[in-house]
Protein backbone atom coordinates (compact mmCIF):
# COMPACT_ATOMS: atom_id res chain seq x y z
CA UNK A 1 0.00 0.00 0.00
CA UNK A 2 2.83 2.38 0.82
CA UNK A 3 4.80 1.60 -2.48
CA UNK A 4 1.38 2.21 -4.65
CA UNK A 5 0.80 5.86 -2.19
CA UNK A 6 4.23 7.31 -3.05
CA UNK A 7 3.89 6.43 -7.08
CA UNK A 8 0.63 8.20 -6.75
CA UNK A 9 2.01 10.85 -4.43
CA UNK A 10 5.27 11.53 -6.88
CA UNK A 11 2.91 11.97 -9.53
CA UNK A 12 0.62 13.94 -8.59
CA UNK A 13 2.30 16.76 -6.46
CA UNK A 14 4.63 19.14 -7.89
CA UNK A 15 5.93 20.03 -4.49
CA UNK A 16 7.59 19.27 -1.02
CA UNK A 17 4.62 20.45 0.24
CA UNK A 18 2.14 18.98 -1.90
CA UNK A 19 3.92 15.85 -1.52
CA UNK A 20 3.41 15.88 2.57
CA UNK A 21 -0.07 16.91 2.22
CA UNK A 22 -0.64 14.51 -0.25
CA UNK A 23 0.35 11.17 1.97
CA UNK A 24 -1.72 12.86 4.96
CA UNK A 25 -4.54 12.88 2.66
CA UNK A 26 -4.01 9.74 1.59
CA UNK A 27 -3.10 7.66 4.51
CA UNK A 28 -5.49 9.57 6.89
CA UNK A 29 -9.14 10.22 7.02
CA UNK A 30 -9.87 11.89 3.81
CA UNK A 31 -8.74 9.53 0.85
CA UNK A 32 -9.34 5.94 1.50
CA UNK A 33 -7.03 3.41 0.71
CA UNK A 34 -8.91 0.28 1.13
CA UNK A 35 -12.99 0.74 2.10
CA UNK A 36 -13.97 0.37 5.47
CA UNK A 37 -15.41 -2.69 6.66
CA UNK A 38 -18.96 -3.56 6.89
CA UNK A 39 -20.38 -2.82 10.82
CA UNK A 40 -21.00 -6.11 12.29
CA UNK A 41 -24.76 -6.26 13.89
CA UNK A 42 -24.67 -6.43 17.64
CA UNK A 43 -27.56 -6.46 20.66
CA UNK A 44 -27.72 -2.88 21.65
CA UNK A 45 -27.08 -2.67 25.58
CA UNK A 46 -27.52 0.81 25.96
CA UNK A 47 -29.11 3.77 23.87
CA UNK A 48 -27.37 6.33 21.58
CA UNK A 49 -28.93 9.38 20.39
CA UNK A 50 -28.36 12.54 19.00
CA UNK A 51 -29.30 15.12 21.50
CA UNK A 52 -28.78 18.36 19.25
CA UNK A 53 -26.90 19.07 16.13
CA UNK A 54 -25.49 22.84 14.74
CA UNK A 55 -24.61 23.19 11.02
CA UNK A 56 -21.30 25.81 11.66
CA UNK A 57 -19.32 25.26 8.09
CA UNK A 58 -17.08 23.00 6.61
CA UNK A 59 -13.29 22.34 7.68
CA UNK A 60 -11.73 21.86 4.16
CA UNK A 61 -8.13 20.04 5.65
CA UNK A 62 -8.20 21.11 8.97
CA UNK A 63 -8.91 19.53 11.86
CA UNK A 64 -11.21 21.47 14.73
CA UNK A 65 -11.76 20.23 18.28
CA UNK A 66 -15.18 22.01 19.83
CA UNK A 67 -14.87 22.44 23.84
CA UNK A 68 -17.25 22.58 26.50
CA UNK A 69 -16.46 25.37 29.46
CA UNK A 70 -19.54 25.10 32.04
CA UNK A 71 -23.04 25.57 30.04
CA UNK A 72 -20.83 26.72 26.87
CA UNK A 73 -19.60 24.49 23.92
CA UNK A 74 -17.51 26.56 21.46
CA UNK A 75 -16.15 25.69 17.80
CA UNK A 76 -14.59 26.57 14.61
CA UNK A 77 -14.88 26.64 10.82
CA UNK A 78 -12.52 26.88 7.93
CA UNK A 79 -14.40 29.85 6.90
CA UNK A 80 -13.54 31.80 9.73
CA UNK A 81 -16.92 31.23 12.10
CA UNK A 82 -16.04 31.37 15.81
CA UNK A 83 -19.72 29.98 17.56
CA UNK A 84 -20.42 29.86 21.19
CA UNK A 85 -23.56 27.64 21.78
CA UNK A 86 -25.62 26.56 24.64
CA UNK A 87 -24.29 22.90 25.86
CA UNK A 88 -27.84 21.64 27.20
CA UNK A 89 -29.89 22.51 23.84
CA UNK A 90 -27.03 23.62 21.26
CA UNK A 91 -28.85 26.98 20.92
CA UNK A 92 -26.61 30.03 19.43
CA UNK A 93 -25.41 32.18 22.21
CA UNK A 94 -23.55 34.37 19.29
CA UNK A 95 -21.38 33.81 15.95
CA UNK A 96 -18.71 35.45 14.95
CA UNK A 97 -16.39 36.04 11.67
CA UNK A 98 -12.54 36.34 12.08
CA UNK A 99 -12.37 37.78 8.76
CA UNK A 100 -9.61 34.93 7.75
CA UNK A 101 -9.37 31.61 7.20
CA UNK A 102 -8.96 29.40 10.46
CA UNK A 103 -6.74 26.34 10.59
CA UNK A 104 -6.59 25.54 14.48
CA UNK A 105 -8.70 25.45 17.33
CA UNK A 106 -10.56 25.81 19.54
CA UNK A 107 -8.64 26.90 22.89
CA UNK A 108 -9.91 28.23 25.92
CA UNK A 109 -7.96 30.15 28.85
CA UNK A 110 -9.17 32.51 31.21
CA UNK A 111 -12.15 34.91 30.06
CA UNK A 112 -10.59 33.92 26.31
CA UNK A 113 -11.10 31.83 23.25
CA UNK A 114 -8.64 31.28 21.26
CA UNK A 115 -7.81 30.01 18.05
CA UNK A 116 -5.38 29.76 15.39
CA UNK A 117 -5.22 31.00 11.46
CA UNK A 118 -3.97 29.60 8.44
CA UNK A 119 -1.85 33.05 7.75
CA UNK A 120 -0.15 32.58 11.15
CA UNK A 121 -2.12 34.83 13.96
CA UNK A 122 -3.32 33.46 17.41
CA UNK A 123 -6.32 35.24 17.99
CA UNK A 124 -7.77 35.81 21.16
CA UNK A 125 -11.97 36.61 21.95
CA UNK A 126 -13.76 37.27 25.17
CA UNK A 127 -16.60 35.47 25.97
CA UNK A 128 -19.06 37.48 24.23
CA UNK A 129 -17.20 37.10 20.98
CA UNK A 130 -15.07 40.71 20.69
CA UNK A 131 -11.82 40.61 19.67
CA UNK A 132 -9.12 41.49 22.13
CA UNK A 133 -5.91 40.63 20.64
CA UNK A 134 -4.11 38.81 17.39
CA UNK A 135 -0.26 37.77 17.71
CA UNK A 136 1.58 36.74 14.58
CA UNK A 137 3.39 33.84 14.07
CA UNK A 138 5.84 32.18 12.42
CA UNK A 139 3.43 29.97 9.38
CA UNK A 140 -0.39 28.03 10.24
CA UNK A 141 -1.79 27.07 13.46
CA UNK A 142 -2.66 23.44 12.81
CA UNK A 143 -3.93 22.59 16.53
CA UNK A 144 -5.68 23.92 19.29
CA UNK A 145 -3.90 25.93 21.63
CA UNK A 146 -3.57 25.48 25.14
CA UNK A 147 -3.23 27.71 28.69
CA UNK A 148 -1.94 27.38 31.88
CA UNK A 149 -0.27 29.78 34.36
CA UNK A 150 -0.84 32.79 31.78
CA UNK A 151 0.96 31.51 29.08
CA UNK A 152 -0.43 30.31 26.12
CA UNK A 153 1.14 27.84 23.71
CA UNK A 154 0.36 27.16 20.80
CA UNK A 155 1.97 24.97 18.19
CA UNK A 156 2.57 26.34 14.06
CA UNK A 157 3.42 24.09 11.04
CA UNK A 158 7.04 24.66 10.82
CA UNK A 159 7.38 22.75 14.27
CA UNK A 160 7.81 25.36 16.25
CA UNK A 161 6.00 25.92 19.76
CA UNK A 162 5.17 29.48 21.24
CA UNK A 163 4.87 30.65 24.83
CA UNK A 164 2.21 33.54 24.60
CA UNK A 165 1.15 36.04 27.19
CA UNK A 166 -2.04 35.36 27.97
CA UNK A 167 -2.90 38.91 28.93
CA UNK A 168 -1.73 40.87 25.34
CA UNK A 169 -0.51 38.19 23.20
CA UNK A 170 3.28 39.04 23.27
CA UNK A 171 5.64 36.60 22.47
CA UNK A 172 7.48 35.34 25.33
CA UNK A 173 9.67 32.37 24.31
CA UNK A 174 9.82 30.43 20.90
CA UNK A 175 11.09 26.81 20.76
CA UNK A 176 12.15 25.00 17.72
CA UNK A 177 13.69 22.29 15.55
CA UNK A 178 14.58 20.73 12.50
CA UNK A 179 11.99 19.50 10.47
CA UNK A 180 12.74 16.02 8.43
CA UNK A 181 12.36 16.36 4.56
CA UNK A 182 9.16 14.36 4.36
CA UNK A 183 6.70 14.08 7.89
CA UNK A 184 3.40 13.76 7.66
CA UNK A 185 1.20 17.17 8.37
CA UNK A 186 -0.51 16.99 11.69
CA UNK A 187 -2.99 18.72 13.92
CA UNK A 188 -0.60 17.19 16.77
CA UNK A 189 -0.78 20.09 19.61
CA UNK A 190 0.79 20.26 22.98
CA UNK A 191 -0.29 18.45 26.26
CA UNK A 192 0.67 21.18 29.50
CA UNK A 193 0.50 19.54 32.59
CA UNK A 194 2.29 20.71 36.20
CA UNK A 195 4.83 23.41 34.38
CA UNK A 196 5.64 21.36 31.77
CA UNK A 197 4.46 21.48 27.73
CA UNK A 198 4.59 17.66 25.74
CA UNK A 199 4.91 17.62 22.58
CA UNK A 200 5.45 14.63 19.99
CA UNK A 201 6.81 15.32 16.56
CA UNK A 202 8.37 13.71 13.62
CA UNK A 203 11.06 11.02 13.67
CA UNK A 204 8.78 9.58 17.17
CA UNK A 205 10.74 12.04 19.04
CA UNK A 206 8.76 13.19 22.56
CA UNK A 207 9.84 16.07 24.51
CA UNK A 208 9.09 18.15 27.71
CA UNK A 209 9.73 21.97 27.84
CA UNK A 210 9.51 24.16 31.00
CA UNK A 211 6.06 26.12 30.72
CA UNK A 212 8.13 29.22 32.03
CA UNK A 213 10.57 29.58 29.15
CA UNK A 214 10.59 27.09 26.83
CA UNK A 215 13.58 25.25 27.70
CA UNK A 216 13.71 21.86 27.44
CA UNK A 217 13.65 19.63 30.04
CA UNK A 218 14.02 16.02 28.06
CA UNK A 219 14.19 13.97 24.75
CA UNK A 220 13.23 10.77 24.54
CA UNK A 221 12.68 8.36 20.98
CA UNK A 222 9.13 6.42 21.28
CA UNK A 223 9.44 5.03 18.18
CA UNK A 224 12.50 4.80 15.58
CA UNK A 225 12.40 4.89 11.73
CA UNK A 226 12.80 1.88 9.70
CA UNK A 227 12.71 1.00 6.34
CA UNK A 228 14.23 0.93 3.06
CA UNK A 229 12.04 4.27 1.80
CA UNK A 230 11.56 7.46 3.21
CA UNK A 231 7.93 6.35 3.35
CA UNK A 232 8.84 3.57 4.87
CA UNK A 233 10.77 5.30 7.78
CA UNK A 234 8.07 7.89 8.76
CA UNK A 235 7.19 7.34 12.00
CA UNK A 236 5.90 10.68 13.43
CA UNK A 237 3.91 11.27 16.34
CA UNK A 238 0.53 12.79 14.81
CA UNK A 239 -1.51 12.95 18.56
CA UNK A 240 -1.43 14.25 21.58
CA UNK A 241 0.41 13.15 24.65
CA UNK A 242 -1.76 11.68 27.65
CA UNK A 243 -0.47 12.53 30.87
CA UNK A 244 -1.48 10.02 33.40
CA UNK A 245 -0.34 8.13 37.08
CA UNK A 246 3.35 9.92 36.65
CA UNK A 247 3.85 8.77 32.88
CA UNK A 248 3.41 10.69 29.74
CA UNK A 249 2.12 8.61 27.07
CA UNK A 250 2.44 9.08 23.25
CA UNK A 251 1.95 6.82 20.15
CA UNK A 252 3.62 6.99 16.46
CA UNK A 253 2.31 5.91 13.12
CA UNK A 254 4.27 3.46 11.99
CA UNK A 255 5.70 2.95 15.39
CA UNK A 256 5.00 2.13 18.80
CA UNK A 257 2.77 3.92 21.87
CA UNK A 258 4.68 4.18 24.53
CA UNK A 259 4.81 5.03 28.70
CA UNK A 260 7.18 7.57 29.38
CA UNK A 261 8.49 8.35 33.11
CA UNK A 262 6.96 11.93 33.29
CA UNK A 263 9.93 12.88 35.28
CA UNK A 264 13.03 11.80 34.14
CA UNK A 265 12.13 11.29 30.54
CA UNK A 266 12.47 7.53 30.33
CA UNK A 267 10.61 4.93 28.63
CA UNK A 268 8.95 2.66 30.91
CA UNK A 269 7.46 0.40 28.60
CA UNK A 270 6.30 0.01 25.11
CA UNK A 271 4.55 -1.58 22.43
CA UNK A 272 4.60 -2.03 18.10
CA UNK A 273 1.31 -0.66 17.98
CA UNK A 274 0.59 2.35 15.26
CA UNK A 275 -1.83 5.17 15.89
CA UNK A 276 -2.23 8.40 13.66
CA UNK A 277 -5.34 9.94 16.06
CA UNK A 278 -4.34 9.24 19.42
CA UNK A 279 -5.28 7.88 22.71
CA UNK A 280 -7.10 8.53 25.81
CA UNK A 281 -5.84 7.34 29.78
CA UNK A 282 -8.29 6.66 32.43
CA UNK A 283 -9.26 4.32 35.46
CA UNK A 284 -5.53 2.67 35.21
CA UNK A 285 -6.15 2.08 31.15
CA UNK A 286 -4.86 3.59 27.95
CA UNK A 287 -6.99 3.58 25.20
CA UNK A 288 -5.90 3.88 21.79
CA UNK A 289 -7.14 3.55 17.94
CA UNK A 290 -4.62 1.60 15.63
CA UNK A 291 -3.70 3.18 12.27
CA UNK A 292 -5.86 0.11 10.46
CA UNK A 293 -9.02 0.29 12.94
CA UNK A 294 -8.44 -1.38 15.45
CA UNK A 295 -9.65 -0.14 19.17
CA UNK A 296 -6.84 -1.54 22.27
CA UNK A 297 -7.18 -1.46 25.91
CA UNK A 298 -4.24 -1.65 27.74
CA UNK A 299 -2.37 -1.03 31.31
CA UNK A 300 -1.18 2.12 32.78
CA UNK A 301 2.44 0.52 33.96
CA UNK A 302 3.26 -2.20 31.68
CA UNK A 303 1.45 -1.64 28.30
CA UNK A 304 -0.34 -5.25 28.75
CA UNK A 305 -3.20 -5.55 26.26
CA UNK A 306 -6.70 -5.99 27.87
CA UNK A 307 -8.69 -6.57 25.17
CA UNK A 308 -8.79 -5.51 21.25
CA UNK A 309 -11.94 -4.44 19.12
CA UNK A 310 -10.79 -5.44 15.52
CA UNK A 311 -14.36 -5.15 13.81
CA UNK A 312 -14.25 -1.50 12.64
CA UNK A 313 -10.99 -1.53 9.98
CA UNK A 314 -10.26 0.93 7.83
CA UNK A 315 -12.70 3.01 9.48
CA UNK A 316 -9.90 5.84 10.13
CA UNK A 317 -11.26 6.21 13.65
CA UNK A 318 -11.26 9.41 16.10
CA UNK A 319 -9.41 8.56 19.01
CA UNK A 320 -11.20 7.08 21.82
CA UNK A 321 -13.02 8.87 24.61
CA UNK A 322 -13.33 7.61 27.75
CA UNK A 323 -16.89 8.06 29.04
CA UNK A 324 -18.38 7.07 32.31
CA UNK A 325 -19.63 3.47 31.12
CA UNK A 326 -18.39 3.33 28.10
CA UNK A 327 -15.34 4.41 25.27
CA UNK A 328 -16.74 5.79 22.29
CA UNK A 329 -14.97 6.17 18.58
CA UNK A 330 -16.29 8.21 15.94
CA UNK A 331 -15.24 7.08 12.34
CA UNK A 332 -15.10 8.37 8.67
CA UNK A 333 -18.95 7.38 8.04
CA UNK A 334 -20.14 9.64 10.73
CA UNK A 335 -20.97 6.95 13.09
CA UNK A 336 -20.53 7.18 17.30
CA UNK A 337 -19.63 3.06 18.47
CA UNK A 338 -19.57 2.66 21.84
CA UNK A 339 -17.36 0.06 23.88
CA UNK A 340 -17.53 -1.57 26.93
CA UNK A 341 -14.59 -0.72 28.66
CA UNK A 342 -14.02 -4.14 30.39
CA UNK A 343 -14.13 -6.63 27.34
CA UNK A 344 -14.24 -4.01 24.20
CA UNK A 345 -17.69 -5.56 23.00
CA UNK A 346 -20.36 -2.98 21.36
CA UNK A 347 -23.18 -1.40 23.75
CA UNK A 348 -24.44 1.37 21.28
CA UNK A 349 -23.98 3.48 17.80
CA UNK A 350 -25.16 6.03 16.47
CA UNK A 351 -24.47 8.14 13.26
CA UNK A 352 -24.10 12.29 13.42
CA UNK A 353 -24.27 12.82 9.78
CA UNK A 354 -22.89 11.26 6.72
CA UNK A 355 -19.10 12.80 7.06
CA UNK A 356 -15.99 11.58 9.03
CA UNK A 357 -15.96 12.52 13.04
CA UNK A 358 -12.70 14.69 13.85
CA UNK A 359 -10.18 12.80 15.63
CA UNK A 360 -10.60 14.79 18.93
CA UNK A 361 -13.95 14.65 20.55
CA UNK A 362 -15.14 15.96 24.00
CA UNK A 363 -17.12 15.23 26.64
CA UNK A 364 -20.23 16.49 27.47
CA UNK A 365 -21.01 15.77 31.30
CA UNK A 366 -20.11 11.61 32.02
CA UNK A 367 -22.50 10.51 29.50
CA UNK A 368 -22.54 12.58 26.63
CA UNK A 369 -20.33 13.45 23.68
CA UNK A 370 -19.79 16.42 21.77
CA UNK A 371 -18.05 16.18 18.11
CA UNK A 372 -17.14 18.19 14.97
CA UNK A 373 -17.27 16.58 11.14
CA UNK A 374 -15.47 17.64 7.98
CA UNK A 375 -18.79 18.70 6.94
CA UNK A 376 -18.73 21.19 9.70
CA UNK A 377 -21.76 19.56 11.73
CA UNK A 378 -21.55 20.06 15.57
CA UNK A 379 -23.17 16.88 17.42
CA UNK A 380 -24.09 16.42 21.44
CA UNK A 381 -24.92 12.45 21.66
CA UNK A 382 -26.08 10.98 25.02
CA UNK A 383 -25.39 7.36 25.78
CA UNK A 384 -28.45 5.98 28.23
Amino acid sequence: MLAGLVVFSLTACSSLSGLKDNLSESMFGRKLAEPPVPLTEFKPRMTAKVRWSYKLGDTMEYDFSPVVTGDAVYAASAAGDVVRLEAASGKQVWRVSAGEPLSGGIGIAPNLVLVGTAGGYLMAYDQSGKLLWKSKLSSQVLSAPREAEGIIVVRTGDSRIYGINVADGTRKWVYERATPTLSLRSSAGVTIDQGAVFAGFAGGKLIALRLEDGSVVWEVSVALPKGATEIERIADITSLPVVEAGLVYAAAYQGKIAGVDRAAGRVVWSRDISSYTGIDAEDSRVYLSHATGSVYSLDYFSGKTFWRQGSLQNRQLSAPLFMDKAIAVGDIEGYVHFLDYEDGSFVARVRAGDKPVMPQMSRLGDQSVLLQTRGGGLYAVDLQ
